[in-house]
């Protein structure tokens, strides 16, 4: 990705910049971020959420970690303007704290986000087992499958990407898959460069990174590429949960599906495998998907 007003030469720490909110002086629990620049011009759906999750761990007591969140895309943002973000503290128990979070772009909401945080406890624990796929070096990178292609996607998913996306079976990028008729897919994901120890920034990260593929098994199912032809694809919701700590510098797997699509929209699921196994995260994403007749 391009830095606002630089080279593309360090796409994690362009993201990382973005995702560095500034404080409002004058008014409590509002904050401000810039966008990265997009080939389409508009706000890229999983920066404004993690900058939302971001605004809300600011004002959360220490200790908290985000556990879910559940958010809608109201409008699209202009990636040239700033936007604001305005936290409101809606409860803070002995364990919990619950914040709403409104992405604000001209005095209107780009996104409305409910987040919840925990402190660290103990209880009961267990978690369904990653499923037996290729390693990550034994399967072929964005960059492998579209490093030749001169096309501004092609260019940004290949190597403005502040991550490296290995889809299992393969991408389809440029054609669909044939041999998936249910739409599933694993895809092992990690950071480009390293990212700061700090267990908020690296959620906020998965929840970044997510955004770039949730709505794919949709068009594996419907026999679709990326490249098909005046394809309109935008988020519209978003829910996430977290179980378990997670750094996005090292690989994770996600394994994905798509039970539903229908009047012009598609419901993408998945869960998140760290490299030892342990299930990190579970995400649901509903968006608009049309293809032309």
């Amino acid at each position: 990705m391009t830095e606002p007003g630089g080279a593309s030469h360090d796409p994690v720490g362009a993201v990382l910049r973005a995702l560095d909110l500034t404080a409002d002086a004058q008014q409590p629990d509002v904050f401000e971020g810039q966008s990265l620049p997009q080939p389409q011009g508009r706000v890229f759906g999983g920066q404004v959420l993690a900058q939302a999750l971001l605004a809300a761990g600011r004002t959360v007591p220490d200790g908290r970690l985000p556990h879910s969140l559940h958010g809608y895309f109201l409008r699209p943002g202009d990636d040239a303007a700033p936007i604001g973000f305005a936290v409101e503290r809606l409860r803070d128990g002995r364990s919990f704290s619950a914040r709403r979070t409104h992405a604000l772009q001209g005095d209107v909401p780009i996104l409305s986000m409910i987040s919840s945080f925990q402190e660290r406890q103990p209880g009961i624990e267990y978690a369904e087992a990653m499923p037996v796929v290729p390693g990550p070096d034994e399967v072929a990178s964005a960059l492998d499958v579209l490093g030749d292609v001169d096309h501004p996607m092609a260019k940004f998913w290949a190597q403005e990407s502040a991550f490296d996306l290995r889809h299992i079976p393969g991408p389809i990028y440029l054609r669909p898959d044939a041999d998936s008729p249910l739409g599933r897919q694993s895809v092992w994901a990690r950071a480009r460069g390293p990212v700061p120890d700090d267990q908020l920034l690296h959620r906020a990260l998965l929840a970044y990174a997510c955004d770039q593929i949730m709505l794919e098994p949709v068009l594996r199912r419907a026999g679709r590429p990326w490249a098909t032809p005046g394809l309109s694809m935008a988020s519209l919701d978003h829910a996430m949960w977290w179980h378990r700590d997670v750094r996005v510098d090292d690989w994770l797997l996600f394994t994905q599906s798509t039970p539903s699509a229908q009047g012009g929209r598609g419901l993408g699921a998945a869960r998140v495998f760290d490299s030892d196994g342990a299930l990190v995260a579970s995400i649901a994403q509903e968006g608009m998907v049309r293809v032309p007749d």
